[in-house]
């Protein structure tokens, strides 16, 4: 029986994905990378750190980590706020609600910085919906490790068995699956992430919530 969801938050509450791509891109194209997308897709799902890293590496080393950390602070959190509300996916709050009705319970686990995470959760108005919130600069070490989604299974009180991750990239899925917990996907094919390891793909929130409802009236 699931007792508990645990939840990504970028491309899982809100369609950010595509957002942070293009805006990356932009800031590379700036700096002089002529390599194709898909090179820089492999950061979705990676911490900020890591993001920095590999950005570093795609553009030869030319540019400091510093002016890049500084320049992508300035063109999302200055010039090109996102609008958490905006993306926002249409059932996410509806799901979420019916999740806590079924008793479970319910942990937001990512790796945004944990301002970025507090800060998109009250502009959506769901902060009440998820009893333990953790980011990845937090644990030891960031998805795909485990760290983070043990912590938050712990954290609640509630045995493996009885918990499932939910994740759209293939670091998350990789994270879910190696913290020996049923991992299911949100279907993406925009941005070759491997999901072939999730043990269940859905289309949305919504099938999720359906999709466990079926599971404990059967258990």
């Amino acid at each position: 029986m699931i007792k508990a969801v645990l939840f990504d938050m970028d491309g899982i509450l809100y369609d950010s994905e595509k957002y942070y791509m293009e805006g990356t891109l932009d800031q590379m194209r700036k700096y002089g990378f002529e390599g194709k997308d898909e090179e820089v897709y492999c950061i979705i799902g990676t911490s900020m750190e890591e993001t920095y890293r590999i950005i570093y590496e795609l553009l030869g080393g030319k540019v400091p980590l510093s002016v890049l950390q500084e320049n992508n602070e300035r063109y999302f959190g200055i010039e090109h706020p996102l609008d958490y509300r905006a993306i926002m996916f249409d059932d996410v709050r509806e799901s979420l609600h019916r999740i806590r009705k079924m008793n479970l319970r319910t942990a937001l686990c990512s790796s945004s910085p944990m301002e970025t995470i507090m800060n998109s959760l009250e502009a959506m108005e769901i902060a009440d919906c998820f009893d333990f919130v953790e980011c990845c600069d937090n644990v030891e070490r960031p998805k795909p490790f485990p760290d983070v989604y043990l912590k938050a299974q712990e954290a609640l009180g509630i045995d493996k068995e009885n918990c499932i991750v939910y994740e759209d990239s293939a670091l998350g899925i990789q994270a879910g699956k190696a913290a020996g917990i049923f991992t299911a996907a949100r279907k993406d094919d925009r941005f070759h992430q491997d999901q072939s390891q999730a043990d269940l793909i859905v289309n949305n929130m919504t099938e999720l919530t359906e999709w466990i409802r079926r599971e404990n009236q059967n258990a």
